[in-house]
């Protein structure tokens, strides 16, 4: 019996979260993806995506999209590995917010970036709400920990005193201790 492989094409699937997931970092604060990543993502030209973005800069405020400045975008080739050794940046990369990621879908009109996109938006809820609940997570912790702390107080000082009489107890084994009477019976005469 031939196992069958799964081959999905590139435009036939949606992309897994993985991957998209690997394509978010954090830019000046921000959770942002890069103009290369989301036309890759898109199947379109990076120059396209971006040429479209310039025909709708109004609907891309500060806050849905930048350009990283010469600096970052040099710092994040060794992050993410953009160029090889020794090749320049031709044209400073955009980022896109989640907003500017949501945003590009009324830019781009093809179903394949109505469908990517609508995977990318599941992508940054799921990640927020890994956020909060690790937050919800810690502060529970936090709460349990204050509580044992208040409780083991008492509990503290009964186990101080055991080890006192335990190094007491130890301390008369090595000759410190009271004189002591004649141990046993003793038979009346």
């Amino acid at each position: 019996m031939q196992k069958k492989k799964l081959v999905i094409k590139k435009s036939e699937g949606l992309v897994p979260v993985e991957i998209i997931q690997n394509k978010i970092y954090l830019i000046r604060g921000h959770k942002v993806m890069l103009d290369r990543d989301l036309a890759e993502l898109y199947e379109v030209m990076t120059k396209n995506l971006n040429k479209a973005v310039r025909r709708n800069l109004e609907r891309f405020p500060d806050d849905f999209m930048f350009q990283l400045t010469k600096q970052e975008a040099d710092s994040s080739r060794f992050q993410i590995g953009t160029l090889k050794r020794g090749q320049n940046i031709k044209y400073l990369p955009y980022v896109f917010t989640e907003q500017g990621v949501a945003m590009l879908s009324s830019v781009l009109q093809s179903k394949r970036s109505i469908q990517v996109n609508i995977q990318i938006m599941r992508v940054f809820v799921k990640l927020k709400e890994m956020m909060i609940s690790h937050k919800d997570l810690a502060r529970k912790i936090e709460d349990l920990e204050r509580k044992f702390q208040d409780k083991f107080k008492e509990h503290d000082q009964k186990f101080i005193l055991v080890f006192n009489a335990i190094k007491d107890l130890l301390s008369d084994k090595e000759g410190k201790s009271k004189k002591r009477g004649p141990m046993g019976f003793v038979i009346p005469k």
